[in-house]
């Protein structure tokens, strides 16, 4: 498995930084943003370090896509979202910020600018941790 030093996502995946992870797999683990643009919004990451889009081999790819279906799935049953939106940011200027392949779950809210306030591009703002643990125990593996 490749690991890049510094690189928060890699520390995330060998427990040496902390997160609320919500579903892993083999290849993939996916836990809540702590900057989220509504409610709910959950990363997914290969295991293994990879750049970018560009950089993530096939089976990692696969194996994100596979998982952030299991957590848009639960997301959208649990916390009644009306709908989801994923994203990869892939590039300093597609607004990628950490530099670890990763795609974004964020769920939509109809009509409900407490949860779903922010559109894209968004402004990452520091989220209640408090919320963000409440919601990754309703999100998690039980």
């Amino acid at each position: 498995m490749r690991v890049e030093a510094d690189c928060i996502f890699c520390e995330i995946v060998a427990g040496e930084s902390p997160s609320v992870t919500i579903a892993e797999s083999e290849r993939a683990i996916a836990f809540m943003d702590i900057n989220p643009v509504t409610s709910g919004h959950a990363l997914v990451i290969p295991r293994s370090h990879s750049t970018d889009l560009f950089d993530t081999p096939a089976d990692d790819l696969a194996a994100c896509a596979d998982l952030a279906q299991q957590v848009a799935l639960r997301a959208t049953d649990r916390l009644a979202a009306d709908g989801v939106n994923l994203l990869n940011c892939s590039g300093e200027a597609a607004w990628q910020t950490v530099f670890h392949f990763h795609l974004h779950v964020i769920l939509r809210y109809r009509g409900d600018p407490a949860k779903d306030r922010r559109g894209l591009p968004w402004q990452t703002v520091p989220g209640d941790l408090d919320e963000i643990r409440r919601i990754g125990e309703i999100l998690a593996d039980a």
